[in-house]
């Protein structure tokens, strides 16, 4: 695994940023991101962004770069054939939730490896799809990770694909899903596998945000994952669906930087 670095320099609404384009090599993949920074010359608190289904890196930039201004760093990234925005050239009918978690914890090893990183200040941040692979992740670095932030966790997928797809031979070798096409492996991979099983043993911080309008992901799904946790906050956001209006989402940043500044050490 290596990473190679680019940098350059901005200046948003006058706070100013470091910005790094970053590659992360592994299982014959690479992994395109983003690496926000305060300016200085130190060691940083660092928040990993892992984006919902056939998002991107740039999803959660505008909060990396809020948090650059709060004095924490951040790593925004693209999931290895997990959007058609994927700069790796990995299908995405090879893309299964399992290969996404590999890619969080090839992420996580590498910022962990950073010289601006404070090792004792790594969170996680995923929101829908991400969210799922973030918990996941979490309980493989249990003991590195500090806090965990879950956006609409998409724990129910595998319930819902099986539910669709009652038999094996029922599951098609290619499928169009929300303008992104899936392989046969991704429906494969899920078949008898569920997360909560596989959730709960993660002992740190953790905050859960989900609205309470959500259409594509039951609330109920992210109370019962808060039921498995040992150190839980769970906010409810009134009027609020699978992704935030613009209020919903000041409040979002809100809500994490209140729960970063209470576990950063």
């Amino acid at each position: 695994m290596k990473c190679v670095y680019g940098c350059r320099n901005t200046n948003k609404e006058g706070d100013f940023l470091k910005i790094e384009k970053i590659r992360i090599h592994h299982h014959g993949r690479i992994v395109h991101g983003l690496k926000y920074l305060p300016e200085g010359e130190k060691k940083w608190p660092m928040v990993i962004f892992s984006h919902g289904y056939n998002g991107s890196k740039m999803d959660f930039v505008p909060t990396a770069e809020w948090l650059a201004g709060q004095g924490i760093g951040s790593f925004c990234y693209t999931f290895c054939g997990g959007s058609k925005k994927d700069e790796s050239k990995y299908p995405t009918t090879k893309m299964t939730i399992f290969s996404e978690k590999e890619d969080l914890l090839a992420v996580f090893d590498a910022v962990c490896g950073w010289e601006t990183t404070e090792k004792e200040n790594i969170f996680v941040f995923g929101g829908s799809q991400g969210g799922l692979v973030t918990a996941l992740a979490a309980e493989e670095r249990k003991d590195k990770v500090k806090g965990m932030i879950l956006l609409y966790p998409a724990l129910c997928i595998a319930d819902d694909w099986n539910t669709r797809f009652h038999n094996e031979s029922d599951i098609p070798d290619e499928l169009e899903v929300w303008g992104m096409n899936l392989g046969r492996i991704f429906f494969e991979s899920l078949r008898g596998f569920d997360p909560f099983e596989h959730i709960g043993t993660y002992d740190g911080p953790v905050l859960i945000m989900h609205g309470n309008q959500d259409q594509v992901v039951p609330l109920e799904t992210s109370r019962r994952a808060g039921t498995l946790y040992a150190n839980v906050e769970m906010k409810l956001f009134s009027g609020e669906g699978h992704g935030f209006s613009e209020q919903g989402t000041k409040r979002m940043e809100q809500e994490l930087l209140e729960f970063l500044k209470k576990h950063i050490t």
